[in-house]
């Protein structure tokens, strides 16, 4: 029951500040480390393995310093998001030499299961730089857990797999969540973390923004208030309906033609919208959300 603790960690590159002051717990099971690109994901997964070093803070695993215990790699393993850089090895190999650097008594058959429980074994033999983009996440994921660790960190482990690997591989990781081990996995799609992880931790530009089961966040993100633009063949009317509407704050008219509006309740406000264009004989030509980018969405859960 391996458990990973941050202590008010920071992370900084001369002047930049890729991770400020963050305290988290990773406990036994899957946790979702949720966050728009460059928000500081990787940084953490790279502290939390041991592959750098906090500026401050201190980042432990049961207890015990990550940074330059080298020790812990028994109990880690990690899936970085950045390519392998051994492309002239097979997958078999590359599995391996991870099975043997562990010290395994029986690489050899570490590794085969290993590929096995990717769905690997068949394309094992040839070079890694043959390999498609979800093969080569997957013997990635075969390498960090052929040592059977009891905590995987994976950062995007998702990138470039193919929907049905993409759901033999959630499933692999849910069932290692259930039996122990402590499952730690980052991405900035909300639907991948929502099939899988229960409990999550959102960073937004290197700060931490909220903590704890996903539907409660999920609910603030969808409750937040949400920019749509709308273009009719009477924006001036539809403008009137609106203003009208309690789920609505606010109703701007574009230079260029087209409404901005701002929504206080998303949900009345879907199904709410093609019921009052009806009733006021209008016709909706576009209707898009503005501000659906991840920045916006986590940004709103830090200003809360």
């Amino acid at each position: 029951m391996a458990e990973i603790v941050l202590e008010k960690v920071s992370r900084w590159f001369g002047n930049v500040v890729a991770v400020n002051d963050v305290s988290m717990r990773i406990g036994p099971g899957v946790t979702g480390l949720l966050g728009p690109n460059g928000a500081g994901k990787t940084t953490l997964m790279a502290m939390m393995s041991g592959f750098l070093a906090p500026s401050a803070g201190e980042v432990l695993l049961d207890g015990a310093p990550v940074w330059r215990n080298t020790e812990a790699y028994r109990q880690l393993g990690l899936v970085p998001e950045r390519e392998i850089s051994f492309g002239y090895l097979t997958g078999r190999q590359f599995v391996r030499a991870n099975a043997e650097l562990q010290g395994l008594s029986d690489p050899g058959a570490a590794t085969e299961k290993a590929l096995e429980r990717v769905e690997l074994v068949e394309p094992s033999g040839r070079r890694i730089d043959t390999y498609s983009k979800g093969m080569r996440q997957r013997v990635k994921i075969a390498a960090a857990l052929v040592h059977e660790p009891g905590v995987m960190l994976l950062d995007e482990p998702f990138n470039g797999v193919d929907p049905r690997q993409r759901m033999q591989l959630m499933a692999l990781l849910h069932d290692m969540g259930e039996t122990g081990h402590t499952i730690l996995f980052s991405s900035h799609i909300l639907e991948e973390v929502e099939r899988l992880a229960r409990h999550i931790e959102v960073v937004v530009s290197g700060r931490h923004a909220a903590s704890g089961d996903f539907g409660a966040i999920r609910r603030l993100m969808t409750d937040r208030p949400v920019q749509y633009f709308l273009r009719s063949d009477d924006d001036r009317a539809l403008a009137v309906a609106l203003v009208a509407e309690p789920s609505v704050r606010a109703v701007r008219f574009v230079d260029s033609g087209g409404l901005d509006v701002e929504v206080a309740d998303l949900g009345t406000f879907v199904h709410g919208l093609p019921v009052w264009a009806r009733a006021g004989d209008i016709s909706l030509i576009e209707v898009s959300p503005s501000d659906e980018s991840l920045e916006s969405v986590f940004s709103y859960l830090v200003a809360r």
